[in-house]
């Protein structure tokens, strides 16, 4: 018999990359993760890591196994959701990651909804890159993310996507900025704008060069923060403009004006629940779909 928590851990190297990033995604020691792969190999008689410089690489054998390890958590997860539906249906732990704006606007107001079934709900803010990470090593159930190039396609073995919402992205402005006297506003007027941008690793700053690069510019980016109340107190002080997705608010003491956008292409930006694959029907996980997906509407 194959032991789940040996295929477990090739699953986390293969997404992690090197046996360190694996072992701290497991907290695990690196030499607990090559010994548990080792282990795995002699099972099987097979050799599943090969080494390249100072690191390692999958062998061919370790890729057909991923293959079917992918399919066998699956149905591992589908398993775990059919007992628990044995039970009463209240009750239960659910851990949910997300981008901040996503935590804030959706998470947050489930938590009320869930709290009132009996569902203990742990929330953690992380980048998508991370979230994904937390799903895969069972840190978290369900991650709320903005699908970037770096979210994994739709048909991916280990994850399954449930679309939230569609949201318009706004232009953000100082008060009395020329083109607030404007009565229509499109993307490409602030093409010769300074850009207040969150850094380079957040969602945001991927789906603000999707955005100007359809509407036929690129951004020239004059300021970097992290926050979103820092980009608005930036903005207020005449540095540079931004995209401010709908439903993140605008501190009441910033001088800046919210104009939406006109025309085509409409800048806007998807919020999506991931879950394991195979984990949905679990009737904690399927509850906390229902509630973002209400808190969505």
């Amino acid at each position: 018999m194959i032991d789940l928590r040996r295929l477990q851990v090739l699953r986390v190297l293969a997404a992690r990359g090197s046996v360190t990033a694996a072992a701290a995604s497991l907290h695990l020691t690196p030499s607990a993760v090559s010994q548990q792969l080792r282990q795995l190999g002699r099972e099987l008689d097979v050799e599943l890591l090969s080494p390249e410089g100072r690191g390692v690489r999958l062998t061919s054998a370790a890729e057909v196994l991923l293959a079917h390890a992918d399919a066998l958590h699956a149905r591992w997860e589908e398993t775990v959701a059919d007992l628990a539906a044995l039970g009463d249906g209240t009750g239960g732990t659910l851990r949910v990651c997300g981008v901040s704006s996503a935590i804030a606007a959706l998470a947050a107001p489930a938590a009320g909804a869930l709290r009132e079934g009996g569902v203990t709900l742990h929330l953690a803010e992380e980048e998508t890159k991370d979230c994904f990470a937390a799903l895969l090593t069972g840190e978290a159930d369900i991650a709320v993310v903005l699908p970037t190039p770096d979210v994994p396609p739709v048909d991916d073995p280990r994850f399954e996507p449930h679309v939230l919402l569609d949201e318009p992205l706004d232009l953000l402005v100082w008060q009395g900025h020329p083109l607030t006297r404007r009565r229509r506003v499109a993307l490409a007027d602030a093409a010769g704008e300074s850009w207040v941008v969150k850094t380079h690793g957040n969602d945001t700053y991927q789906v603000l060069l999707a955005a100007c690069a359809a509407a036929g510019f690129t951004p020239r980016v004059g300021h970097h923060v992290k926050e979103w109340y820092a980009v608005s107190a930036v903005v207020a002080q005449r540095l540079g403009v931004c995209l401010l997705p709908r439903m993140v608010p605008v501190p009441a003491e910033h001088d800046v004006e919210r104009l939406r956008l006109q025309g085509n292409p409409q800048p806007s930006r998807r919020t999506a629940a991931f879950v394991r694959r195979g984990s949905a029907g679990h009737p904690v996980v399927a509850r906390g779909l229902a509630a973002l997906r209400a808190a969505a509407r």
